[in-house]
């Protein structure tokens, strides 16, 4: 199968739907998490993307179970949305990108997943390993898509903004072809914005046609309660004098009436749909869907930035939706589109309620940087640790190495001194507060 004649940013929707919380890590039982709901509301509400690893533990089996379900497959062709995955992160401390394990973890992808093929495959947190290794597994990932065809585009995923850019550029350079897709988290953020001011630029010129950013939360960093401790306890890099100064910051923003994961996920997802648009696309917002909202909104076909958001729970995208829209109409007025009413609540459009909340949490947050202070704005954590070392143990049989091994109780068998640094959900609030009116039409 040649490769795809369009670029991935002609398509793509800019909003993904994260799947890093079905695992054991961030929940006891993933399995009885409502995932097949979820994720059958997530394409009704137009979130026609998912994101993924085999390092989540199940989520390729979960999310694969949800997409296979007789819904899904009766009212949403597999052409209607998109996989992405990633490949040779094996466990917290242990990474293979040979060209063997690439394959056989594609096929295994496959298979979960429940597909005959992949939309995206990145390099797993490529910075745990060289960049020969990475330029090896990339040429892997392009034979298998120009080859066999189980996969359309090619990418990497990744925490320090400098090694991603870095890649970028050496890939270009050795190849003579642009990476796909680059994955960044926890790097467009209240806190932190280096995704922006030290990564946007230099991934437009290594020509990357699409940069998502990931974890608006900072992997919970930017929770008022500080990251949420799960099954494996403390595993959140951030020092404690971080994690202070944005406590600080949740009071200051609580005595304003507000909440800091609302202005943070909000900053996050409407300032990248414009900072991002660069290295954005011109996928649908809305999917396919042909509802009331969708055809009350008027958005002229230019590129936006492409978000990725995790949730877990019905209440947690109910709300990710209510923002997404709300954000959307705000949008439109960039955009010259005419303003909408969707759905007008007393003399007030949610048009203008949306341009005023705009400008609400760009106050909001100009003041919550100044509570967290210079010393720790776009501070970063080290991405591996000084010491790492890629601990591939010896028992692993012809690369049957799996990162959904578990012990006798079912948990995964990873020790909390090598927990997983990728974004968890950024939602876990039960109690937060509704960022937008209700929308009507939500289904």
């Amino acid at each position: 199968m040649p490769r795809p004649r369009s670029p991935l940013s002609h398509s793509l929707p800019p909003l993904v739907f994260g799947t890093a919380t079905f695992n054991y890590q961030y929940n006891v039982d993933p399995f009885a998490l409502s995932t097949t709901s979820l994720v059958q509301k997530a394409l009704a509400n137009g979130v026609h993307a998912f994101d993924t690893s085999p390092y989540y533990g199940p989520a390729e089996e979960i999310l694969g179970t949800a997409l296979g379900s007789d819904l899904v497959r009766r009212y949403y062709p597999r052409n209607q949305y998109f996989i992405l995955t990633k490949v040779g992160r094996v466990a917290a401390d242990a990474f293979d990108y040979s060209p063997e394990w690439i394959r056989q973890s594609v096929r295994r992808s496959c298979e979960r997943l429940k597909t005959n093929y992949l939309d995206v495959v990145y390099c797993h947190d490529c910075e745990f390993v060289s960049p020969q290794e990475v330029l090896i597994a990339i040429k892997e990932l392009r034979r298998i898509r120009d080859e066999e065809g189980s996969l359309n585009y090619v990418g990497i995923s990744g925490y320090p903004v400098d090694v991603l850019c870095e890649l970028a550029e050496m890939i270009l350079r050795e190849t003579g072809e642009p990476l796909d897709i680059v994955q960044s988290y926890a790097n467009y953020t209240l806190q932190n914005t280096k995704l922006l001011s030290e990564g946007l630029q230099r991934l437009v010129n290594a020509r990357v046609d699409i940069v998502t950013n990931a974890s608006p939360l900072g992997m919970g960093l930017l929770r008022r309660n500080g990251p949420s401790l799960g099954a494996l306890g403390d595993w959140h890099p951030a020092p404690d004098n971080l994690r202070q100064a944005c406590i600080d910051a949740a009071k200051w923003a609580e005595i304003r009436g507000e909440k800091l994961e609302v202005v943070a996920v909000r900053f996050a997802l409407e300032n990248w749909l414009r900072e991002g648009a660069k290295v954005g696309t011109f996928g649908s917002p809305l999917g396919h869907n042909d509802n009331s909202y969708s055809s009350g909104l008027s958005l002229p076909h230019e590129k936006i930035g492409v978000n990725v958001m995790g949730v877990s729970k019905i209440e947690e995208l109910d709300e990710t939706i209510r923002v997404w829209r709300s954000v959307l109409d705000g949008l439109a007025d960039d955009l010259d589109a005419d303003p909408g009413t969707i759905t007008p609540s007393d003399a007030v459009t949610d048009h203008e309620w949306s341009l005023s909340r705009r400008q609400t949490i760009r106050t909001l947050a100009k003041g919550i940087r100044e509570v967290i202070g210079s010393q720790w704005v776009d501070y970063t954590w080290s991405s591996p640790e000084p010491g790492f070392v890629n601990r591939l143990r010896p028992s692993f049989d012809d690369h049957d190495h799996d990162a959904d091994e578990k012990c006798n109780d079912g948990t995964l068998a990873t020790s909390p001194e090598i927990t997983m640094l990728t974004p968890p959900s950024e939602a876990e609030d039960d109690q937060a507060l509704q960022e937008v009116p209700p929308l009507h039409t939500l289904v």
